[in-house]
């Protein structure tokens, strides 16, 4: 294989991932308009419920060895071979022990029917846990292609099974089975594509340098899902599973393109930026780059949502959900910030900063779990402006402490998530006034303003601010960089690693 340099690769992966993180936006919100009107506000807050306790599982049984394994600078096959035995092994504990606990859930909410819910959503803990070194083999060499024909076939069964059942009057079961489908398909599919199969496990073969890291990971992931899933374990016991229904639909609307955004980024920043660690200019350049291009994008999308929430209700859910609006619009906002904070969880990751990460999340998870309850007092309206209050609160906490242990570019990345910051404002306070003014309950004519004014307000910033335009011209800049190494490689084959970091300067 001729050796391609990181931008080459970077932009294939690029390419690849967001093309097919495309074809699952557009799947995930057909899935969202076809089940919001099959299925009640009751059947969502039934399985949100699972989601919120059990999901707890579904973070530990990964313990961030899949994270550990595309951050390493060098992998064996014994080593993946080890690091998979040990996350299909955390898998079944954790299938057995949510099993074991499934009066318990069912107890706590009030909700007998939780039982049988929580046993057949425990199969995914142990599917998932064999996927993890497999998906982790797919990402670490860049075969994102393949990875994406796993993940997205996985989520057009999952939600064919879903909608079917639901059609059947299958209830909150075709919420269930759409998890365990997904899960399988995207477990065998992600076998054969791989074309590596584990051997024996070897005591022999040291994983523990990457069990540190990785526990590290995990017990900051587990942080983080405490934090971002405490609304809904209150709602759900303060309020019961209606009121739980309509809060989970507007965070679904609120993180469901949020997540096709960031999860596929993300893929591709972080072992990339791996690769960078050691030269400080260029890791700067592109996590700057990154986070720019990431902050317009679900700029658009936040100020359409903040400025036409009934709009976006009403195309999403049909009628039924008016009591979502408000929800989705105090959620919208603390979108904002959960972009704005993903660079700082690459930077965190990409230098192998697991202890620190760890010890960051410890200091500011626990404030934003006080928050969240908190706001529990004013309704479930309260709990959503309290939940965006905790996301305002970790972006600079972040930053702050990316600052005492790290040499990334603190500075330049909290300009750009002002300025981005400052576009989001502008342009849905502008679509809010324009639309009331000359729209007022039009829902097509709403959203196309909106959308319009989102675009044409970063526009017009870059001809206005010289900071915004300089940043601009560098995103541009190292896309170019990416284009022209795109036409420069020829022979490239697949199924190694692709790393010639002295190519791109």
């Amino acid at each position: 294989m001729t050796t391609q340099t990181l931008a080459g690769a970077a932009s294939r992966a690029a390419v690849v991932t967001l093309s097919a993180q495309g074809a699952r936006v557009v799947i995930q919100l057909a899935g969202v308009v076809v089940l919001a009107r099959l299925l009640t506000p009751h059947e969502y807050g039934l399985m949100a419920m699972v989601v919120a306790l059990v999901g707890i599982a579904d973070v530990v049984r990964d313990l961030g060895l899949g994270q550990a394994a595309v951050q390493a600078r060098t992998l064996g096959p014994a080593e993946r071979a080890n690091l998979f035995w040990l996350n299909t092994l955390i898998g079944a504990l954790l299938c057995v022990a949510a099993v074991a606990s499934s009066w318990g859930v069912a107890a706590l909410y009030g909700e007998p029917a939780l039982q049988h819910v929580v046993v057949l959503f425990s199969a995914t803990l142990l599917l998932r846990g064999m996927s993890v070194q497999f998906a982790a083999d797919l990402s670490r060499s860049l075969r994102f292609g393949r990875l994406a024909i796993a993940e997205t076939t996985g989520q057009i069964a999952g939600l064919a099974a879903a909608i079917a059942l639901a059609a059947a009057d299958a209830g909150v079961w075709a919420l269930a089975w759409q998890v365990v489908v997904q899960a399988a398909v995207v477990l065998v599919l992600a076998v054969a594509l791989t074309g590596w199969l584990p051997g024996p496990y070897r005591r022999a073969v040291p994983v523990r340098p990457l069990v540190r890291f990785g526990a590290a990971l995990a017990g900051a992931n587990l942080l983080n899902y405490a934090s971002r899933n405490v609304d809904a374990v209150v709602i759900g016991l303060r309020f019961g599973a209606v009121e739980l229904g309509s809060y989970n639909r507007a965070f679904q609307l609120m993180t469901a393109p949020l997540n096709q955004l960031q999860i596929p980024t993300s893929r591709v920043a972080v072992p990339v930026l791996s690769r960078l660690q050691d030269d400080p200019r260029r890791f700067a350049r592109y996590i700057l780059a990154g986070q720019f291009a990431l902050l317009l994008v679900v700029g658009v999308i936040s100020a359409v949502s903040i400025s036409q929430p009934e709009a976006v209700v009403r195309v999403a859910l049909g009628g039924g959900w008016d009591e979502v609006a408000p929800l989705f619009q105090a959620l919208a906002v603390g979108g904002v910030f959960q972009a704005a904070t993903q660079a700082s969880s690459w930077v965190f990751v990409a230098l192998g900063l697991g202890r620190q990460q760890l010890l960051y999340a410890l200091a500011t998870r626990p404030v934003g779990i006080v928050v969240v309850v908190l706001g529990s007092q004013w309704g479930a309206t309260g709990v959503a402006w309290a939940y965006t209050a905790a996301l305002a609160l970790y972006w600079p906490a972040s930053l702050a402490w990316l600052a005492r242990c790290s040499d990334a570019p603190v500075g330049a990345m909290l300009r750009n998530g002002l300025r981005g910051m400052a576009v989001v404002a502008v342009s849905a306070g502008a679509a809010a006034a324009v639309c009331a003014a000359w729209l007022p309950g039009d829902t097509a004519g709403g959203l196309a303003v909106a959308t319009g004014i989102a675009l044409v307000v970063p526009a017009a910033t870059a001809l206005v601010l010289p900071g915004f335009r300089a940043q601009v011209r560098e995103t541009v800049g190292i896309g170019r960089q990416v284009i022209g190494s795109r036409r420069r490689r020829a022979g490239a084959e697949e199924g190694t690693e692709p790393w010639n970091t002295e190519a791109d300067g």
